[in-house]
């Protein structure tokens, strides 16, 4: 970046609390400096871009194409640098901690141990969000996601929490209790796919199973999997999910792969805030203690 074509934040700074405020005066009262001074600052900004950012024409200003441009440019840079000196500071620390993961992880492996978490730190609120979806991490906003995959998400950083690979698991009243089916065979079958994906059609076409549609319900992560033990179809999920229905014979497993995959701790690079450096040493101590009995 050429810095020394950077006009200066000051001008900036004017230019950003105009385009908030709506006015030169009340621009100049939220920085506490006086109108002509942000007058001043404006047209210093529009000469050294060489470019005009207000349309003077009319009774009363109004934003150029130009204008407009570089007031999305500096709500989005002003925005962010405002969140990071937040959580730089602890200035959000009365935000709950929001951590994202799937229905089924959330149910089957974080929610039976969240209270040691909320015993050891009490201070700290925990607002858990159970989605399919991959949402977005950003500073005041989403603090942790869980992941399923392999890890090395762009942009981010992750560590393997536990270890699991997928399952596709069936209730020996759907399947019985002889030879498992062949792969040519499962779409005779119904299926129970978790709300918001497309893992039991994408695994089909993956194997090459096609030609058939896919018939079946769809539900939410834990509910998937009461369907499955019910006979109501095969499920697609982690072999972690299973561990009991299978030692069980709840659930029989018909396939299984992806030996590298499992659950990873993902959150944004730089510097984090104490409750997550608190919920992070937590969970790590966690999957520690427990991956025997994964």
């Amino acid at each position: 970046m050429d810095w020394s074509a950077m006009p200066p934040l000051s001008a900036l700074r004017a230019f950003a609390a105009y385009t908030e405020t709506g006015s030169v005066a009340a621009a100049g009262r939220a920085l506490n400096v006086s109108h002509a001074a942000i007058s001043q600052q404006l047209r210093s900004l529009e000469a050294h871009l060489g470019l005009s950012l207000l349309d003077r024409s009319g009774r009363a200003l109004s934003l150029t194409y130009e204008g407009h441009e570089l007031s999305q440019a500096l709500n989005e840079g002003f925005g962010t640098i405002a969140r990071t000196i937040e959580a730089l500071t602890g200035a959000e620390e009365d935000r709950p901690l929001h951590v994202t993961t799937s229905p089924s992880f959330a149910a089957i492996w974080l929610m039976p141990r969240l209270a040691h978490f909320s015993a050891l730190h009490p201070d700290i609120d925990v607002m858990i969000a159970p989605t399919a979806a991959l949402s977005q991490l950003q500073p005041g906003g989403i603090d942790v996601a869980i992941r399923y995959g392999e890890g090395g998400w762009p942009g981010l950083e992750s560590e393997e929490l536990v270890r699991s690979p997928i399952a596709v698991v069936a209730a020996p009243s759907l399947v019985g209790h002889g030879p498992l089916p062949e792969l040519s065979e499962l779409t005779r079958f119904p299926w129970i796919q978790e709300l918001g994906t497309t893992e039991a059609s994408e695994w089909l076409a993956k194997h090459g199973v096609r030609g058939g549609r896919i018939k079946g319900i769809v539900a939410p992560g834990n509910l998937m999997l009461d369907g499955a033990r019910n006979g109501q179809g095969i499920a697609v999920s982690t072999r972690m999910a299973v561990a009991e229905d299978l030692e069980s014979g709840r659930l029989r497993l018909l396939f299984e792969e992806r030996p590298d995959a499992g659950y990873h701790l993902v959150t944004l690079p730089g510097v984090q805030r104490p409750a997550l450096k608190a919920f992070i040493r937590w969970i790590r101590w966690e999957a520690k203690e427990n991956a025997p009995g994964l």
